[in-house]
């Protein structure tokens, strides 16, 4: 499946009739929320002693994937145009892949 596929068919679920406003808070606090939830599964495994969940952590991380699908849905653009922007970013910050020194001297 790939990525605007997967934005078409998860925003099946979505509740009909939201503004772009209401859809873009949605996803912003859904987000918020979701990336919290695997924050919290990590924590409890680095912290509390609790075996990796990995089905919790990846089921996490789809809702996650159905938020920042909605996001894109209330900008009005795709899951794989956002995709490309980062990666592009990404390119232009680290040519050579990722180095420490490179990220200490980044200017943004």
């Amino acid at each position: 499946m790939n990525a605007d596929e997967y934005q078409q068919l998860a925003l099946r679920t979505l509740a009909a009739g939201l503004s772009r406003q209401e859809r873009l808070t949605n996803a912003a606090l859904g987000l918020t929320g979701e990336a919290g939830e695997v924050a919290d599964t990590v924590k409890k495994h680095l912290f509390h002693g609790h075996p990796l969940d990995r089905e919790a952590l990846m089921k996490e991380l789809g809702d996650v994937l159905w938020y920042a699908a909605l996001a894109c849905d209330a900008l009005d653009t795709s899951l794989s145009t956002v995709m490309a922007a980062n990666i592009e970013k990404l390119r232009r910050r680290y040519p050579e892949g990722f180095s420490s020194e490179r990220s200490q001297q980044r200017n943004e």
